[in-house]
């Protein structure tokens, strides 16, 4: 009887084993952004996915969901929130929405390049923004990419802030880049941006702003004439993932999780870094008549700009970030 019970015992034991095991290899997370598919942002998410899965034994897997496949990026984001999605890659003009504190980071012409950029955001500023997240039910992971936003237009070249007087711009949702815009004399419209390029083509909006790599995988160049190189506001996608879905992962598929996002991004920095002089070639030599303006006058004229986000976002947050955008500019 003890040989039968003990025989009993060591069967249930690994009839647990097994079936926890089984279970661990039965979760699948879904990770949604806006990106299309060409995008460097996609083939972050992809290699994201493939080595979560390879690094985890198959325990867990992540399906990915490009090009506003599972709603707009408001919708996404909300999606993350309540634990329907598990994943998303949103702006963080998609994260001001929740707490004002993220606004600051899209500060027009706060950053002298990429490399400044990414100092303040992955060092002093994730760790002031990451519990502010969480708090609001997103665990960041990692900053990724989404880089210096450009104008184009279909009327005329873009060299000085009054070329842009009367011009119909697109802005998403985000008045960072709503107040820049009018800073200049441009008339702002919000255009949900699967409508975008339709909205460019008919002639609804006379231009738009965004990173080059999108107005290459976008084909914005088909139906914008003008491209001037302003760099006025940075942008990068922020890796999040819902408290919820975050309960559930072990430590160690945490720390699978978290390491894999902060490779997947480094991918997206170096393409996307790698990519854009030989794109804005390409967009020239499919037609895009490129400008290159002086900055410095297009930053004298934000004035009215810093203080309409400095009441948005907060003072204390504007001087907070502040401080560490000069902290971490190169000596």
């Amino acid at each position: 009887m003890k040989l039968k019970t003990l025989f009993s015992c060591c069967l249930t034991t690994a009839a647990l084993a097994f079936l926890s095991t089984n279970t661990f290899a039965q979760v699948t997370l879904k990770l949604a952004h806006f990106a299309e598919i060409g995008h460097p942002a996609n083939q972050a998410a992809l290699q994201f996915s493939k080595r979560v899965e390879e690094r985890t034994n198959g325990q867990v897997k992540v399906s990915v969901y490009p090009a506003n496949a599972l709603g707009s990026p408001p919708e996404q984001l909300q999606q993350v929130k309540l634990g329907v999605l598990d994943m998303g890659l949103p702006t963080q003009g998609a994260l001001d929405k929740y707490n004002k504190a993220f606004a600051v980071v899209m500060l027009p012409f706060v950053f002298d390049d990429l490399a400044h950029a990414h100092r303040v955001l992955d060092g002093p500023a994730m760790d002031w923004l990451a519990p502010i997240a969480e708090k609001d039910g997103f665990v960041m992971l990692a900053n990724w990419e989404y880089g210096f936003r450009n104008l184009t237009n279909s009327k005329l070249p873009i060299n000085a802030p009054g070329d842009l007087k009367g011009l119909k711009i697109r802005v998403p949702p985000e008045m960072q880049l709503e107040a820049a815009m009018e800073a200049l004399g441009a008339n702002v419209t919000k255009i949900a941006f699967p409508e975008l390029y339709m909205a460019l083509s008919q002639g609804v909006v006379d231009g738009e702003e965004n990173p080059i790599a999108v107005i290459m995988h976008n084909k914005f160049y088909e139906v914008q004439k003008h491209l001037a190189l302003t760099r006025h506001a940075y942008n990068s996608m922020v890796h999040v993932i819902s408290t919820k879905t975050w309960a559930k992962l072990t430590p160690e598929q945490r720390i699978i999780v978290k390491e894999e996002s902060r490779l997947a991004g480094e991918l997206m920095r170096k393409t996307i870094a790698g990519e854009e002089d030989a794109q804005v070639a390409k967009l020239q030599s499919l037609g895009m008549l490129v400008t290159r303006p002086d900055l410095k006058l297009f930053r004298v004229a934000m004035a009215p700009a810093y203080k309409r986000i400095a009441t948005y976002a907060g003072e204390a947050n504007v001087q907070q970030f502040m401080l560490m955008v000069d902290a971490q500019r190169s000596k």
